[in-house]
């Protein structure tokens, strides 16, 4: 080969226009890689968005005051009684609800099996199997684990094989949303006083709106839901702004699925709330004291608590539990706000699987609504 000057230009040359379409070409396909990542981006938000909370408050205005999402007003016991007479039962001293609406009711067994089978499926197909051991434990062999627990721990619908269980936990498993719950005291018991001075909603009854008269053996026992069973009640949002802040700020609140809920609770002295088990073990519901006289108690499986005004009570309610206010009725009422948050050994991946399988709409679609 001749070295020249002319060849030196040509090689040079070559060079420069072969690196030019590798520019070329590696710019196509950063292109197309990110097209592909927007359009990712774009199909999870649509089903996973940033503001859960904002997403059913948005999607849940065609459904206040009723059944929601197969469930029934105040886990089953909003409403006591209808034109068959009283839908709530008692069998041996534990609360049961009747109504044929009620999903926790009239879905149990081989059959919710199967619903909550297909939903996992479905998921893990979208998604990923990665993470499903305890999930995928659970769904599988769901009738044998609520027929085999033990009295004092028997969920109602659902539960998670290897989680620790115990009726009463330290505030610590969840620092952060008591910390901010308790700092939220005074605006949550400003927003209850808006909201409980009202006058009735309509004549011949002594509720304000938005409220819910609850079935127990006696007493008085009501409930002012800003989310109920994972859809926010809309009407209910809008008279107390404030209290939807501190949920939105939230880390560990259930948003998404039915297992949520969000109330202000009001006990009259001498109410009694009867024995009873909570849907799910993948929950901690939390208490947070707003007006608490004396002889007002909690027990959870067998253990007795005392609510205390701005702190955090926080508790397993699928152990058996019951509440009592026995106070005088110069006492005035005992009133907590309640919200459901996520037990602290629910790894991330299994609660976003349980959102995916437990939300309303998709129970709802399932029954066949």
């Amino acid at each position: 080969m001749e070295w020249s000057l002319e060849s030196v230009r040509e090689m040079v040359a070559g060079g420069i226009q072969s690196v030019r379409e590798c520019e070329v070409c590696a710019f196509v396909t950063a292109m197309c890689v990110l097209v592909l990542f927007m359009w990712y981006c774009y199909r999870v938000g649509r089903e996973h968005g940033s503001s859960p909370l904002r997403r059913r408050y948005l999607s849940g205005s065609g459904r206040i005051g009723g059944v929601v999402g197969g469930f029934m007003s105040s886990d089953c016991r909003g409403r006591g009684k209808g034109k068959h007479g009283s839908m709530l039962e008692e069998q041996n001293g534990f609360a049961f609800c009747q109504s044929s609406e009620c999903f926790r009711c009239t879905s149990a067994g081989e059959s919710l099996n199967q619903k909550l089978y297909h939903s996992l499926q479905e998921y893990a197909k979208r998604y990923t199997w990665s993470g499903m051991g305890r999930v995928h434990k659970g769904v599988r062999d769901q009738g044998r684990y609520l027929n085999s627990r033990p009295t004092i721990q028997r969920p109602e619908v659902f539960f998670l094989p290897d989680l620790p269980s115990a009726p009463f936990f330290s505030r610590e498993v969840q620092r952060h949303d008591v910390e901010l719950l308790e700092q939220s005291f005074p605006t949550l018991l400003a927003e209850f006083e808006s909201i409980y001075h009202q006058p009735p909603a309509r004549s011949g009854s002594s509720l304000p709106p938005g409220w819910k008269a609850n079935s127990t053996p006696r007493g008085q026992w009501w409930t002012y839901y800003l989310v109920n069973q994972g859809t926010p009640l809309v009407l209910n949002v809008r008279r107390c702004p404030r209290a939807w802040r501190v949920l939105g700020q939230l880390r560990t609140f259930i948003a998404n699925n039915v297992f949520g809920n969000a109330c202000f609770s009001v006990l009259t002295p001498g109410a009694l709330i009867t024995e009873h088990y909570g849907p799910t073990n993948v929950r901690l519901r939390c208490h947070v004291g707003l007006r608490v006289p004396p002889s007002c108690e909690l027990v959870v499986g067998g253990e007795p608590q005392c609510w205390s005004e701005g702190s955090c009570l926080l508790f397993d309610d699928s152990f058996l539990h019951r509440a009592f206010h026995d106070g005088n009725p110069e006492d005035g009422p005992r009133v907590v706000f309640m919200v459901d948050l996520w037990h602290p050994n629910v790894a991330a991946a299994e609660r976003q699987a349980l959102d995916y399988i437990f939300t309303p709409a998709r129970l709802e679609d399932k029954e066949g609504k």
